[in-house]
């Protein structure tokens, strides 16, 4: 028998070792169903950043993207936190760099840096504040009711322009030129197939659609939003605008509704890196531990923990 085809197993195994070491698996909505399985939490960036500020756990594995594992980390910089594989990134994350946003500030002086948490720590360092897709607009909201009025939005031009329509018109809000490559293939001929195919479905999208997406579904929320307004519609068919691993979790709190994925193939290869076997030997060996020097979680840990506080 190969153990490591043997997911029962697996999943024993690691419960196990939860047990043995005082660990704690935070997994985000995206993560593949037998992930999910296993995890202690379920959540989306915000979720999973204060639940690895309030756990007790020793060890906190994130099953994610890396730079929710440097979240964790940031967040907690006392615990060990591992991530299950350390190639599993984030290609928006990767179009704002440290250098980059420096620079900016240097020409802009009297902007303020809203940076999305889909970031790396260097970039979260040298910004002003973090937000996430769920308190984007409310923590923008907010400084603007504080007298700010020039912001930069990074790296998400897509939910930067989707915060930007919610503010006042005069105040000024420039967008970082990065995506989320999953969300943005997305077209409204997607909208529109699913529309004349099922005409009473609810669509209900990530705002890091395009606007031309945004402008056509029936709701826009973060993946922790989609999650609440789908146990509160009506609806009984809905089709899901963001990565399909969350349809997973969908189907068990509302197993009487039907879904489909907006897209034919919404799939964050970077989150299906985080495999069974890969949680196993990660708790198993504690491998691929997320360390950073204790200057950069100072710094990085500022904009989160203003976040955390507005939101």
């Amino acid at each position: 028998m190969n153990l490591y085809k043997n997911y029962k197993f697996l999943k024993e195994e690691i419960r196990k070792l939860k047990l043995k070491k005082n660990a704690i698996i935070l997994a985000h909505f995206y993560q593949l169903p037998e992930i999910q399985e296993v995890a202690d939490f379920i959540g989306d960036s915000l979720e999973l950043a204060r639940k690895a500020k309030e756990t007790d756990a020793d060890i906190i594995v994130v099953c994610g993207v890396y730079f929710m594992a440097e979240t964790a980390k940031i967040i907690n910089p006392t615990r060990k936190v591992l991530i299950p594989y350390y190639k599993a990134g984030c290609l928006m994350a990767d179009m704002a760099t440290k250098e980059e946003i420096l620079e900016y500030k240097k020409n802009n002086p009297d902007t303020f840096v809203v940076t999305y948490v889909n970031s790396s720590a260097d970039v979260k360092a040298v910004s002003d504040i973090c937000c996430t897709s769920a308190n984007a607009v409310k923590i923008v909201e907010k400084l603007v009711q504080n007298g700010i009025k020039k912001f930069l939005f990074v790296p998400d031009k897509n939910l930067g322009s989707y915060v930007k329509e919610k503010i006042p018109k005069d105040i000024e809000m420039e967008l970082w030129n990065g995506y989320c490559y999953v969300h943005d293939q997305v077209s409204k001929e997607d909208v529109i197939f699913y529309r004349e195919r099922f005409p009473k479905c609810t669509i209900a999208v990530h705002p890091e659609c395009k606007k031309e997406v945004r402008d056509l579904a029936d709701f826009v929320g973060s993946t922790s939003q989609i999650v609440k307004f789908v146990k509160q519609t009506t609806s009984d068919i809905i089709v899901v605008g963001t990565e399909e691993g969350i349809i997973h979790y969908l189907k068990k709190i509302a197993p009487n509704k039907v879904f489909y994925s907006l897209h034919r193939r919404f799939i964050c290869d970077a989150m299906k890196l985080i495999t069974l076997p890969r949680l196993y030997n990660c708790l198993k060996n504690e491998m691929y531990e997320i360390r950073l020097d204790e200057k950069l979680l100072e710094e990085a840990r500022k904009p989160i923990e203003k976040m955390l506080k507005l939101s």
